[in-house]
């Protein structure tokens, strides 16, 4: 049964609650327990603090305990497969036979992490008896275990290093539990589709069934009437809420009162919206004719729509879905995700500014972002408020999510830094970034994957966590520089 126009709400929606599960199980040898006394227990001690640590990374812990035999195993197997998970850890104690390991991942059809990390940086060798060897030997079984998974088709990754104290490691493995909760989210999410694509940018059409199929996103074709009814319904404590957030995160420049108030009342009648349909992302656009009161709602969400990117909704325009998802990965691995696109190159100096007309993720600002009143709006009907800011300097992330000619989703990564400096004020969002390659080569190389024309753009350096997430959800990921 539908909920879009019963008039009943379901329950409000928390656009950033996922967290991911993650189940984790240990592996040593039965026959080990009787003649070493208090290895078992010493290595599920290990075990716990490989628990602890992923918990502490933000997401929820399925343990199976330590599997020691293949019966074991296949009590394991049962437990995953019921669980929900969206990453298996392997932690490997000792040594243990491949058929205790193999069963337990089967089923569950899952990408697993075999963490091979001993609990020393190295043996004393002149001292050490069999019992503390078996304790450090996970090595041991590693390759058998690779060896097992690549003939059955299991999608795996190893890593190596040490239990403590081992930052390339366990950033390692942090990676792959961010991009496991970034999968989480994205199969889970509920993303709005708003009016429809802007004319012509045939660049961005995509077909609902296949963003679902590959990524597990739900797509919600909302009406402009239901916008509209939520507007309506928004109260005025509501409204002079979102102009006093607003006036206080903003510095207004030409902004006449009406034009605020009625962006306030968007804001607050988009969020009404959201919770409504208990949306975790929008995407939108609508012409709109003769300043109707649809092309006047699509003028008035600029502000709104920023609002809501910056709180973990992303809201991308020009009914571009595929950079919605691309906004949304970005935010759910803490590096925001603000709606862009190419704006210009600098051949002088040597960056590409980048940027666009419409929300930005004003949580990745490093000053106060302007909200500028504009007569009109270029490409667009209708006049309003809109939002000036740069993303703030330092390293950053572009993504793009784009579909091939065989009709499969792919990203495209870069790293570069955001750069201090003059930049439009027209308002729009704008960053001037600086990539490996010069301008030319890089739009060059970019261009060349086939992308969109809209992308996301996030701080900090991620590329490695995409990497990972792509192999996660079976989407290919491509790097430019």
């Amino acid at each position: 049964m539908s909920n879009d126009h019963s008039g009943h709400a379901p329950a409000k929606s928390d656009a950033v609650s996922v967290r991911g599960r993650v189940g984790v199980f240990g592996i040593g040898l039965a026959a080990y327990w009787p003649q070493f006394s208090g290895l078992r227990e010493r290595l599920c001690g290990y075990q716990a603090e490989v628990e602890t640590h992923v918990t502490g990374l933000g997401l929820e812990v399925v343990s199976a305990g330590l599997v020691d035999s293949a019966m074991g195993a296949q009590d394991a197997a049962r437990l995953f497969a019921a669980s929900d998970l969206d990453l298996i850890l392997c932690y490997v104690g000792t040594y243990a036979t491949s058929s205790q390991v193999l069963p337990v991942v089967q089923r569950a059809k899952l990408p697993v992490l075999v963490l091979n990390l001993q609990p020393s940086s190295a043996l004393d060798y002149e001292n050490v008896d069999t019992g503390e060897w078996l304790a450090n030997c996970s090595t041991c079984c590693v390759p058998e275990i690779a060896n097992v998974f690549a003939r059955a088709r299991v999608q795996f990754r190893v890593v190596s290093g040490t239990l403590r104290d081992d930052p390339e490691a366990w950033g390692e493995i942090e990676e792959w539990c961010l991009a496991a909760r970034a999968a989480a989210a994205l199969r889970s999410s509920r993303i709005g589709f708003l009016g429809h694509t802007y004319p012509g940018m045939l660049d961005m059409y995509s077909d609902f069934t296949m963003v679902s199929a590959q990524t597990g996103a739900h797509i919600e074709v909302l009406e402009m009437c239901d916008l509209d009814r939520c507007v309506r319904e928004a109260g005025a404590e509501e409204v002079a809420e979102k102009s006093r957030v607003a006036r206080e995160m903003f510095t207004l420049e030409n902004v006449p009162d009406g034009d605020l108030e009625w962006a306030a009342r968007v804001a607050a009648g988009l969020d009404r919206m959201v919770d409504g349909f208990s949306l975790n992302g929008l995407t939108y656009y609508y012409r709109g004719l003769d300043g109707n009161p649809y092309e006047r709602l699509g003028a008035g969400v600029i502000l709104g729509n920023s609002l809501l990117t910056a709180r973990g909704i992303p809201a991308s325009g020009e009914g571009d879905l595929k950079t919605c998802l691309a906004m949304m990965i970005l935010d759910r691995l803490g590096a925001g995700g603000s709606f862009t696109e190419f704006y210009a190159m600098d051949f002088r100096e040597n960056f590409v500014l980048m940027g666009h007309d419409g929300p930005g993720h004003l949580a990745i600002t490093d000053r106060k972002p302007v909200l500028r009143g504009l007569g009109l709006y270029h490409g667009k009907r209708g006049s309003g408020v809109s939002v000036e800011f740069n993303v703030k300097t330092g390293p950053v992330t572009l993504l793009a999510m784009t579909q091939t000619a065989e009709g499969s989703l792919k990203m495209i990564t870069a790293q570069g830094v955001s750069e201090p400096g003059p930049t439009m004020k027209i308002g729009n969002t704008n960053s001037r970034l600086r990539f490996p390659l010069g301008p030319r080569e890089f739009v060059n190389r970019w261009c060349a994957e086939g992308p969109t024309h809209h992308c996301a753009l996030g701080v900090g350096h991620v590329e490695r966590t995409i990497a990972k997430l792509g192999e996660l959800l079976q989407i290919p990921v491509v790097k430019v520089c």
